[in-house]
C-alpha cells in the first residue's frame, strides 16, 4: 500500500472509526440503562431521557394531567370520588408518579402515602398554579416533578390536585460517566490498533530493510527480502533486491575473475617454466662442453632459439589478452576485400603449415568484389590462433585444414576445420571460455594458456560477428564465425 493511501486510511480511520463505536457505545449503554430503569418500575421509557429527562417525565404526566384538567372543567365533584382517584393512580404509578390531593391544608388523598408525607409541606398553595405553571415545579432537593390544578370541593373549600413524578437522573449521570469511559476505551483501542498497523506496515518493513543493509554492509549478499507489499514498501524491497543481485553478480564476477587471474598466472608460470627449464639445460650443455660438436651445438642453439620463441609468444599472448580483456586494444577498422586477403593470408600460413607436414586446404566461394570492415591486424590475429589451435591437437600422421569462405547473402561465413582428435560434447559449449581447458584436448603440455579461443571470440564480437564450434571426437573440428558484408550506401 502506498503512503499516500496508508496515510488517507489512517485520517479515515482516526475521524470515523471513534464515531461509530462511539454511537453503537451510545446506543449499547443507553440501551442498558433505560433496561435498569424498566426493572424498577419504569414503562415505555425511550432514548429522549438520556437527553433531557425532566421533559420526558413531564411527558409522562401530561396525558394525565389534560385529562384532570378537562374533568375539572365538566364536574370539580367528580375528584372528591376516591375510586376515580385510584384509577388515575393506578395509571401512572407504573411511570415512577403518584397522584395527591390536598383540601384545604390537609391531606385528601395520597397515591402513595410515604412519598406524600415528605412533599406535602413544600407543596404550592392554592391559587399559585396559573398558565405560566403548567409546566409544573422542580424541586433539585428531592428530584419531585409536581403539576398542579386547583378546583373547588363541592361544600366550597378550596383544593388542588397534584401529579408528583420522581425524576431519575440516573440515566444522564450513568450516561455521562460510561460514555466518557467507553470514549477512553475507543480512543485507546483506536490508537493501538492505528499504532499496531503503522508498526507493521511501516516499521517492521523499515527494520528488515536496515538489517538487510547491515548484512549487504557486512558482505553478506545473500540476505533476501521478498515481499507482496505495494506502494513505497514494496519498491524499495525490490531496489534493495535489484541491488543485491547486481552486488552479488558483480562480486562473483570479481571472484571468478581474480580466480581466473590466479590460473592464468599458474598456466603462464608453468608455460614458462618448460622452456626456461630446457634452456637453462641446453646453455649448461654449452658451457659444459657437452655440445662438442657443431652438429650438436647447431641442435643446442635452435633448441635455446625455440624455446625463446615459445616464452615470447606466451608473453605475447597474455598481453594481448590483457589488453582485450581490459577494452583496450585499439582497434583500426578498414574496407577489406575479402578474396585478396584471405588469399594473401593462406598464402603466408600455407608456407609454415606445409614445412610441419600439413595439408592446407583453401576454397572461396564469394565474389572476388566481396568487402567486409575489419582490423586486418585482428583478424589475422584470430585465423592464427584458430590454426595454430588446430596444428596443436593434430593427432593423425596426415594433418588436414580446411578453410572455407562461404556467402550468405548479407554476411559472409568462414570455416576453419582440421582433422586432429576432436572435443568431446560436454567440452566444447565451454571452449570459448577464459582460461579453459579440457583434460583430453587442451592440456598445458600442448603449450596452450587457455586464452587462444577466448581472444578469438573477443575480436570477432568485436567486429559485431559470431562463432561457434562444431566437432566430433576423433574426426576433428571446426570453428566457423562470420562477419557481415560491407555495403556502399547509392545515392
Amino acid at each position: 500500500m502506498k503512503f499516500k493511501t496508508r496515510l488517507l486510511v489512517t485520517f479515515l480511520t482516526i475521524v470515523f472509526l471513534p464515531l461509530m463505536l462511539t454511537a453503537l457505545a451510545f446506543i449499547s449503554i443507553g440501551g442498558y440503562l433505560m433496561n435498569a430503569q424498566r426493572e424498577i418500575g419504569m414503562v415505555n421509557v425511550d432514548y429522549t431521557m438520556m437527553s433531557d429527562p425532566a421533559q420526558t417525565f413531564e411527558q409522562i404526566s401530561e396525558k394525565v394531567f389534560k385529562e384532570v384538567k378537562r374533568q375539572i372543567a365538566i364536574d370539580e365533584a367528580k375528584l372528591e370520588d376516591t375510586a376515580y382517584l385510584n384509577d388515575i393512580n393506578k395509571g401512572i404509578e407504573d411511570k415512577a408518579s403518584y397522584i395527591l390531593v390536598r383540601k384545604g391544608d390537609r391531606l385528601y388523598y395520597a397515591g402513595n402515602t410515604a412519598a406524600a408525607d415528605k412533599i406535602f409541606n413544600i407543596l404550592p398553595a392554592y391559587g399559585y398554579a396559573n398558565e405560566s405553571h403548567d409546566a409544573g415545579y422542580y424541586y433539585n432537593s428531592m428530584e419531585k416533578l409536581v403539576k398542579q390544578l386547583d378546583f373547588t370541593f363541592s361544600d366550597g373549600t378550596e383544593g388542588s390536585f397534584f401529579i408528583i413524578t420522581k425524576i431519575h437522573t440516573l440515566i444522564s449521570k450513568q450516561l455521562l460517566i460510561d460514555m466518557f469511559i467507553a470514549i477512553i476505551l475507543i480512543l485507546l483501542f483506536t490508537s493501538v490498533m492505528l499504532t499496531r498497523w503503522i508498526h507493521m506496515g511501516v516499521f517492521l518493513p523499515v527494520n528488515e530493510l536496515n538489517m538487510a543493509m547491515k548484512s549487504i554492509a557486512s558482505g553478506n549478499l545473500d540476505y533476501m527480502l521478498n515481499t507482496d507489499n505495494k506502494g513505497e514498501i514494496g519498491d524499495l524491497y525490490k531496489n534493495y533486491e535489484d541491488m543485491r543481485l547486481r552486488l552479488k553478480e558483480t562480486t562473483d564476477e570479481k571472484f571468478e575473475h581474480e580466480k581466473q587471474n590466479r590460473e592464468l598466472i599458474s598456466n603462464i608460470s608453468h608455460d614458462l617454466k618448460t622452456p626456461i627449464t630446457a634452456i637453462k639445460g641446453y646453455v649448461e650443455g654449452i658451457m659444459d662442453g657437452v655440445a662438442d660438436t657443431p652438429e650438436k651445438m647447431d641442435k643446442y642453439i635452435k633448441t635455446i632459439y625455440n624455446k625463446a620463441n615459445d616464452m615470447d609468444r606466451l608473453i605475447n599472448e597474455l598481453t594481448v589478452y590483457s589488453g582485450i580483456d581490459s577494452n583496450r586494444v585499439p582497434y583500426h577498422f578498414h574496407r577489406i576485400n575479402v578474396a585478396d586477403y584471405f588469399g594473401d593470408c593462406i598464402e603466408e600460413v600455407g608456407l609454415d603449415l606445409e614445412s610441419k607436414n600439413i595439408e592446407l586446404n583453401y576454397f572461396n566461394l564469394v565474389s572476388p568484389d566481396t568487402m567486409i570492415i575489419a582490423d586486418p591486424e585482428q583478424l589475422k590475429r584470430v585465423i592464427s590462433n584458430i590454426i595454430g589451435n588446430s596444428v596443436k591437437y593434430l593427432d593423425k600422421e596426415k594433418g588436414v585444414i580446411d578453410i572455407h569462405i562461404l556467402d550468405e547473402v548479407d554476411s559472409i561465413r568462414i570455416e576453419i576445420e582440421d582433422n586432429g582428435k576432436g572435443i568431446a560434447a560436454k567440452d566444447l559449449p565451454n571452449i570459448f571460455e577464459r582460461f579453459y581447458r579440457t583434460d583430453a584436448s587442451r592440456n598445458s603440455s600442448k603449450g596452450g594458456s587457455g586464452i587462444g579461443l577466448s581472444i578469438v571470440k573477443k575480436i570477432v564480437e568485436d567486429h559485431g560477428g559470431y562463432i561457434w564450434a562444431t566437432s566430433k571426437e576423433n574426426e576433428g573440428t571446426c570453428l566457423h564465425f562470420v562477419f557481415r558484408k560491407y555495403r556502399e550506401v547509392k545515392e
